[in-house]
């Protein structure tokens, strides 16, 4: 049987001779993707509820011009950061799989017939060779993880009664600190960071540094392999430390001091 006679029968879409239930695979990314992304987008619009002392979401952090000093007030601080992070996870090695299957169905799974005419060029023709800016937007996680991790430092320290800060903790710090752990995992568990200790080397005893960048190398693997644990509770996370943020400041809830 040639080639065109198996591409003829894949050709319709959902076509496929697999016998398991493959499209349950791609719900929960839908619901959890979706969701995600409509909470994100109502909580950039909102511009309120994003700060309780010492607490500050994830969504706003670095916190840019609150009071609009400069800012035209139908644009909220949120607006100005959330497309680095949404630019990281965009171009994720692992979220494109998951984005392609789920939102696009190209193809929906292994082994399934895809819509429309089959024209692949992988990522090398407009819009998708923009995913290959991957490795930038790493460089600017960096950066807004290096915030978060401020946030999180100061998220244990409270106003006292004679107005001085004081070590505590809440639960909010507990949540904040958890949050960024958890994004630090998804950034140092990330195939391009990879790469950059050592994976495009052949010979690591024939490069300079080569013993730290192997050691290096074999740690970021090890985070590697569980790259979609963590892009997924890191994503879980965020979302839920906004959401907690949120409710504080919005009188729905009190933060609880543990300390």
């Amino acid at each position: 049987m040639g080639s065109s006679s198996v591409e003829s029968k894949m050709a319709h879409f959902g076509e496929t001779q697999r016998r398991d239930a493959w499209w349950v695979e791609i719900l929960p990314i839908i619901a959890l993707m979706g969701g995600f992304s409509v909470y994100a987008t109502f909580r950039a619009l909102e511009g309120r509820y994003y700060e309780w002392w010492p607490y500050l979401s994830p969504f706003y952090s670095p916190l840019i011009d609150p009071h609009h000093h400069w800012l035209p007030q139908f644009i909220t601080p949120a607006m100005l950061i959330l497309a680095g992070p949404l630019g990281f996870r965009a171009t994720c090695y692992y979220y494109r799989k998951a984005l392609y299957r789920s939102f696009l169905l190209d193809p929906p799974a292994c082994a399934v017939g895809e819509s429309g005419k089959r024209n692949y060029k992988g990522e090398t023709a407009f819009p998708f060779i923009l995913q290959n800016v991957h490795r930038y937007f790493l460089y600017l996680a960096v950066i807004f993880l290096a915030f978060l991790w401020h946030d999180a430092y100061e998220a244990f320290f409270f106003r006292g009664r004679l107005g001085l800060l004081e070590f505590g903790v809440g639960v909010g710090s507990l949540v904040m600190l958890a949050n960024v752990s958890l994004l630090s995992l998804y950034a140092l568990s990330c195939h391009s960071l990879r790469h950059l200790a050592g994976g495009k080397l052949d010979c690591f005893s024939c490069t300079t540094f080569g013993p730290p960048r192997h050691t290096a190398w074999t740690w970021l693997s090890f985070l590697n392999d569980r790259h979609m644990r963590f892009a997924w509770a890191s994503l879980i996370s965020v979302g839920l430390t906004d959401f907690y943020i949120r409710s504080v400041a919005a009188g729905i809830i009190k933060d609880i001091r543990i300390l």
